[in-house]
C-alpha cells in the first residue's frame, strides 16, 4: 500500500537526525554511487556539497535519495527521495556550489533486525 507522505515534518526530522547523511545517485549505466555528505536546509530544499561523480550522476538522473542512518539508540533511519538540481555550467557549478535537492517523499524506516523492517510516514514532531 502506498501512503502519501506529509513533508511538513521533514524540517524537524532533518534537524533531529543532524547534517551527516549519505547521498545515493545512479549513473548513466545504472550503477549506484553512495557518498557521505553534509546536508543543510534552505527553505523547502536541502543543500549539500557533492563531488564530480555525484554531480555527473545527478545530471544524468536527477532522482536521488538521502539516507540518515539510525543512531546507536535509534530504531529508525530517515530516507528522503528527491530531485537534484545541478547548477548550470560545464562542471555542474563545481564542488563549492551546493547541489540542491527538492524532497518528493520521506519515510522513517525501521532496521530489519529483530521484528523486521517497518516504514512510518514522516510527520511533525510534537
Amino acid at each position: 500500500m502506498t501512503e502519501k507522505v506529509d513533508l511538513a515534518g521533514l524540517p524537524d526530522r532533518v534537524d533531529e537526525y543532524g547534517p551527516a547523511a549519505y547521498l545515493v545517485t545512479v549513473g548513466e549505466g545504472g550503477a549506484p554511487h553512495v557518498v557521505s555528505v553534509t546536508v543543510a536546509r534552505a527553505g523547502t530544499t536541502l543543500q549539500l556539497a557533492a563531488g564530480r561523480t555525484s554531480r555527473r550522476n545527478a545530471t544524468a538522473n536527477p532522482t536521488v535519495t538521502l539516507l540518515w542512518p539510525a543512531g546507536p539508540d535509534g530504531q529508525y533511519s530517515l530516507l528522503v527521495d528527491g530531485r537534484a538540481a545541478v547548477p548550470a555550467g560545464g562542471d555542474g557549478g563545481g564542488p563549492d556550489t551546493p547541489l540542491e535537492i527538492e524532497p518528493t517523499s520521506a519515510i522513517l524506516h525501521r532496521d530489519a533486525g529483530g521484528q523486521g523492517p517497518t516504514c512510518l510516514p514522516v510527520t511533525p514532531t510534537q
